[in-house]
């Protein structure tokens, strides 16, 4: 009995030590959970009626919402790979190399320049990546002092228990933490794969959902109403044409029970910080890389601008964050520093990201006037506090959208005459934006191709 004795009584003399060294540090611990395909409202508390998520509904609400929270674009069709890179580098994808023969960019941010791994380690933080392989920033994760990745992304999707893998290592991750009484903070950015297709969750998850009772997106339709250049690749054809109630409210149950089991295995990381006394010396970041379509607009994809492709849910929760929320317009890549920013960490200059901090203080209201979205060379858009304006060259289309009113983007206002004006001065700010950001895409072709567009016969 005298072994297990004083055994016990290290382990306590360790944890002793490590509380102390924590309460000298005034620095936080960051925890920055990134989901794949979520969206913007796919969380109970953010505003999905049929999803379960009480470990993320509790962050929303002890926590700071930012409700205009934007992917940039992308330049490829996996969005999520220029989201990442953006996100770790805090530039947009334009900034990384030329156009190459056919018309792609670089798809990786290069890991020499300003990055936030490199920021937080300089600031005295001990950096953790965990996350998927596939279309993620490999050259800036590689300089994370701890970089791990699924052991594999397909054959972690199909487990049925969504996001098991990085919890489980991220929580012994954090036991050693704890007994190591090193007095470093850590920065530990988990990059979930899920609720990415394919969406496989157990029925423990299922089982809590009706599926007749799972509504439908608002702004379904059957299938897109034009070609906005991507209506045949590879996300698109996971259900057949024309979309119907049934296939998408079945994905819709899919992707919903993937979230419940994310959720289940993020309560058990947050009850790991809570149980090592690390959840009230914690910063905790949620957000995702965009969200997805599913049957929205008659998509299913990302590779679109509409806001339910774009958006992203983005909450901070933590020490001296205060419970509220903001209309305030950013982008992810604004993520960065914004988090130097809040902990003390100094964020390089020069890059496109700007911090947002003081928003969240509830010391100014705005962070930036407006938002360019850039999709490949088929689409561009700007939007400002309430108007958005889509672009599709190629097909030589314009949307314009009052999401004050229509904020599902339901209702085209680029044919009504009164609307001209706007129209003219919006495509003018958003060519001064594609300067700004190194685009050189014209907003007008000179023989556009045909709008019309058929689907496939399935």
């Amino acid at each position: 009995m005298r072994a297990p004795t004083i055994i016990a009584q290290g382990v306590l003399i360790l944890t002793t030590m490590a509380c102390a060294a924590r309460s000298a540090d005034a620095k936080l611990n960051v925890l920055f959970l990134f989901a794949d395909d979520m969206r913007a409202d796919s969380v109970r508390a953010l505003g999905d009626p049929a999803v379960i998520t009480p470990n993320l509904d509790a962050l929303v609400q002890r926590g700071f919402v930012m409700q205009n929270a934007y992917c940039f674009g992308g330049n490829s069709p996996a969005v999520c790979l220029p989201s990442r890179n953006m996100l770790l580098s805090g530039n947009a994808y334009f900034r990384w190399q030329n156009d190459g023969p056919d018309g792609r960019r670089g798809q990786f941010a290069p890991a020499d320049g300003p990055n936030f791994a490199t920021a937080m380690k300089r600031a005295g933080y001990v950096t953790y990546h965990h996350g998927k392989r596939g279309n993620t920033a490999q050259l800036i994760q590689a300089t994370f002092d701890t970089n791990k990745y699924l052991k594999n992304d397909e054959a972690e999707r199909r487990s049925g228990e969504p996001g098991r893998e990085l919890v489980d290592d991220a929580i012994q991750f954090l036991q050693h933490r704890t007994l190591a009484a090193d007095g470093k903070p850590f920065f530990m950015y988990l990059a979930f794969g899920n609720p990415h297709d394919p969406r496989v969750a157990a029925e423990a998850y299922r089982s809590q959902y009706d599926l007749a009772k799972i509504p439908l997106p608002k702004n379904a339709l059957p299938h897109h109403p034009f070609d906005n250049g991507e209506l045949t690749i590879r996300d698109e054809r996971l259900l057949p044409w024309p979309r119907t109630d049934a296939d998408v409210r079945a994905t819709w149950h899919d992707y919903d029970a993937t979230i419940t089991g994310m959720d289940h295995h993020i309560g058990r990381l947050l009850a790991a910080l809570k149980q090592q006394q690390l959840l009230e010396s914690t910063l905790i970041i949620f957000s995702a890389d965009q969200g997805i379509a599913i049957g929205s607009h008659g998509l299913l994809g990302k590779q679109n601008l509409y806001d339910h492709s774009m958006k992203a849910p983005l909450v901070f929760t933590g020490p001296g964050i205060k419970p509220g929320k903001s209309d305030a317009l950013v982008y992810l890549f604004d993520i960065f520093p914004t988090v130097c920013d809040l902990v003390d960490a100094e964020a390089p200059s020069g890059i496109d990201g700007q911090s947002f901090a003081n928003v969240i203080r509830g010391t100014e209201t705005v962070a930036r006037p407006e938002l360019m979205l850039a999709y490949r060379k088929s689409q561009r858009a700007i939007r400002d506090d309430r108007w958005k304006l889509i672009r599709y060259p190629e097909v030589d289309v314009t949307q314009l959208f009052d999401l004050e009113t229509d904020p599902d983007e339901v209702h085209n206002l680029a044919d009504q005459p009164e609307q001209r004006e706007r129209i003219t001065k919006m495509l003018a700010r958003l060519a001064d934006r594609q300067r700004h950001y190194g685009d050189g895409l014209p907003l007008t072709v000179t023989n556009p191709k045909p709008s019309k567009w058929t689907p496939p016969v399935n």
